[in-house]
């Protein structure tokens, strides 16, 4: 027991380590505040859409909400309806079950409308491919800007992706 306890001292605790500066972070997020300014007039909104992930990818988009990524602060908001929102993030394969409901919420979001595919089921269909359940990736059922590949991706991969499809739009 003993041998164990100082183990853990000698460790810590990984999961609550706080986060290490990191300059491409405050770069990013000057640009997307600067890019969010110019072409939304200060004021993001985004409805993301889960289309039959495993999760993950939610996880970190909740991240990026956290005080450390602070998207708020840059302006972006997630909203309830698409019919408020500026940008879709659309995760995970599209199953067949909410293919419908995927192109109901693409056609109630107002043009001129960004739609970001995030992680690896999302960009390529991932592990499940297309299948009698699975549609495979999200541009096979509506038109995607831009990819974020990861398995998930990162939450400074995914404001790298918001930015880029604001910075194709402008």
């Amino acid at each position: 027991m003993y041998h164990l306890l100082k183990q853990i001292i000698v460790t810590g605790i990984k999961t609550e380590a706080p986060p290490q500066p990191d300059e491409t972070l405050r770069v990013t997020a000057e640009r997307l505040r600067a890019e969010i300014l110019d072409y939304f007039a200060g004021a993001l909104t985004i409805r993301h859409v889960d289309a039959g992930s495993c999760n993950g990818c939610e996880l970190e988009i909740h991240m990026c909400n956290n005080p450390y990524y602070n998207l708020e602060g840059l302006g972006i908001k997630f909203v309830a309806s698409p019919r408020h929102a500026d940008m879709l993030l659309v995760t995970g394969p599209v199953s067949r079950h909410m293919e419908v409901a995927l192109k109901r919420t693409y056609d109630a979001t107002p043009d001129p409308k960004l739609v970001v595919a995030i992680g690896d089921c999302g960009c390529t269909g991932g592990i499940f491919g297309e299948s009698y359940a699975s549609c495979g990736r999200v541009s096979n059922v509506i038109p995607v800007d831009v990819a974020v590949p990861g398995c998930p991706p990162t939450p400074l991969a995914i404001m790298q992706g918001i930015l880029t499809a604001i910075s194709r739009k402008a």
